[in-house]
């Protein structure tokens, strides 16, 4: 008799224990997902406003560069840009990016670096060529300018490049909580 209520006892403890794991593991997945999206969005979202600040500044600085408008008149572009970099700097430092994710957000810093590098350079470039007196001075200038808008040019696409590996990002079921995203291999 003792085996009668022992067996169904048993059988529930069984079935309880397997829930639970389930569900734990659920629980994991979901954690995981929310994380991956969480970055997927914050990146897209930040990579957006970005590609919309360094777009209008690219086209102002070529036409400084194409002697189109005065080297004196860009300044104020300049200042926001660099501005606006420095903000998106300060939230790429801030995403909360999973483990496998956080080359994707050093590297969308590193580019956000080099665009502030980028108009530095443009502004030296523009300023000399305000004041320029001497031929020499001037092509100086217009050769800082030009390096400073193809360095701007290069760091938007690879910040593009950054968003879309954010996209691709990719959850793996047997890897624990944190380290089971990979970035898939592109496709040939």
């Amino acid at each position: 008799m003792q085996l009668a209520v022992l067996l169904p006892i048993t059988a529930f403890i069984a079935l309880a224990l397997a829930i639970a794991i389930v569900v734990r593991r659920a629980g994991r997945l979901v954690a995981r997902t929310r994380e991956v999206e969480g970055f997927r969005s914050g990146v897209r979202d930040l990579c957006a406003r970005i590609e919309t600040s360094l777009d209008g500044a690219a086209r102002r600085i070529d036409a400084v560069r194409r002697q189109t408008v005065g080297a004196d008149s860009i300044g104020p572009t300049l200042d926001a840009t660099r501005d606006a970099v420095g903000r998106y700097l300060e939230e790429a430092r801030a995403l909360n990016a999973p483990t496998a994710a956080q080359a994707i957000r050093d590297d969308l810093v590193e580019e956000l670096e080099r665009a502030g590098r980028a108009i530095d350079m443009v502004e030296h470039g523009a300023t000399i060529l305000v004041q320029v007196r001497r031929r020499g001075r001037e092509l100086e200038a217009q050769t800082a300018i030009k390096r400073g808008y193809l360095n701007l040019l290069h760091a938007r696409e690879a910040i593009a490049q950054q968003a879309q590996r954010a996209a691709e990002l990719d959850l793996s079921d047997d890897v624990p909580p944190n380290q089971a995203i990979s970035v898939r291999e592109p496709r040939p």
